[in-house]
């Protein structure tokens, strides 16, 4: 009996096609990523109570307000309220996972990547001629002109328009050779050029805005914690399936090499 196709559209796809499709439209790693992480949440309880709180959360975060716009957000996502009401309980069994098993792992995480959250303020003066940026360096340095006029008047980027003020942004937003030069800076050293990516680059730290572990950056970091553990588990499940998959064949090999 054949099976039965599915329509989509005015598609018809057979259902041995779908596993090619699910990776070619990149959906089966989501799928993967859904089922590793409806099974750690498995055993996660929630109240009643809790359960209002997070259909209600559900609704402010989509802006959902009344009942027109709850039907129509329904719509527009194939869902039922039902359904609806189950993705909310689903975020809190997620949410209370990530703090029953990541919370612990926040200040030390902190710590670690601290220097990829601290922002910085600086001013910036590009130019691909070398020999003038030796003479903006010098001028600078001699207090002859200000870093803003000498940026307005030369500089090649957009910090042009701002009399080379950048930022604030974090180190990880920066070109890695220039935020090293800012990671080693004290306020208001100023840098002989450097050549980067094609420019003569003089720069001086203005300002270092510390990253805080507020609330804000935990829930930040707990997020990026559990994502790192569903990559992993992901990983190992698939190339556990990939093993077996290859094992099964190399047995089918053998069985077939032992009846010829």
């Amino acid at each position: 009996m054949n099976a039965p196709m599915i329509q989509v559209g005015e598609t018809s796809i057979h259902p041995l096609e779908l596993p090619k499709l699910l990776n070619r439209y990149q959906i089966m790693s989501q799928i993967w990523r859904g089922v590793v992480i409806d099974k750690a949440i498995v055993d996660i309880h929630c109240q009643e109570s809790e359960h209002a709180i997070a259909i209600k959360e559900l609704e402010q975060l989509y802006r959902i307000t009344s009942v027109e716009t709850k039907q129509a957000w329904l719509q527009n996502h194939g869902m039922s309220l039902e359904e609806m009401e189950e993705l909310a309980i689903r975020n809190l069994k997620i949410h209370k996972f990530k703090k029953e098993n990541f919370s612990h792992k926040v200040d030390g995480y902190f710590l670690k990547r601290k220097a990829n959250f601290d922002r910085v303020i600086y001013s910036l003066i590009r130019t691909e001629d070398k020999g003038l940026a030796s003479e903006i360096y010098f001028r600078i340095q001699g207090s002859e002109q200000s870093f803003a006029e000498l940026a307005r008047e030369y500089s090649q980027g957009i910090e042009a328009h701002t009399g080379g003020i950048m930022g604030p942004m974090t180190l990880a937003q920066i070109h890695p050779t220039l935020a090293r030069i800012l990671t080693v800076s004290k306020p208001g050293q100023l840098w002989a050029p450097h050549y980067i990516e094609g420019y003569f680059i003089i720069v001086r730290l203005e300002q270092l805005l510390p990253a805080r572990l507020d609330d804000i950056m935990r829930r930040k970091l707990l997020d990026e914690l559990f994502d790192l553990w569903v990559n992993e588990q992901v990983r190992n499940q698939v190339n556990n399936q990939v093993n077996n998959q290859v094992n099964n064949i190399s047995k089918c090999d053998i069985n077939l090499v032992q009846a010829a």
